[in-house]
């Protein structure tokens, strides 16, 4: 189960900086084998790369990256607010139904004080008869 969880693999990932150089073609041969070896290991990264060498001017690159930020922190912005408001409306119905308990609670216990009260008044009648 935690496999599904857990879908990038664990190993060092290379830098933007690192990556940038490699798409430029201006990487060292080690970093230039690290990436081509991940790009084999990995489906996910050698798609990264492939969208990355898709864009014709690198400059674009940041902004979109920038774009597809702001608009992910947007998405999980609403995915946490509507969490915290469904919080807050099951702590309203468990304060609703513990209020109604405590009620329940102090209503029985009059009734059974009352029903007490009326036998031992009941009882003390008959002795005096």
């Amino acid at each position: 189960m935690s496999e599904l969880k857990n879908i990038l693999n664990q190993g060092p990932q290379p830098t933007e900086d690192a990556l940038k150089r490699y798409l430029k073609g201006t990487s060292s041969e080690e970093e230039r084998f690290t990436i081509e070896n991940q790009m084999a290991d990995e489906a996910f990264m050698n798609d990264a790369i492939e969208g990355l060498q898709e864009f014709k001017d690198q400059n674009h690159v940041q902004d979109y990256v920038n774009k597809i930020n702001k608009e992910l922190n947007k998405h999980t912005f609403k995915k946490k607010r509507r969490k915290l408001n469904n919080l807050i409306e099951d702590k309203n119905w468990t304060l609703v139904t513990v209020v109604l308990i405590i009620i329940l609670c102090i209503l029985g216990y009059f009734v059974i004080n009352l029903t007490m009260q009326q036998k031992f008044h009941g009882t003390i009648e008959q002795q005096k008869k």
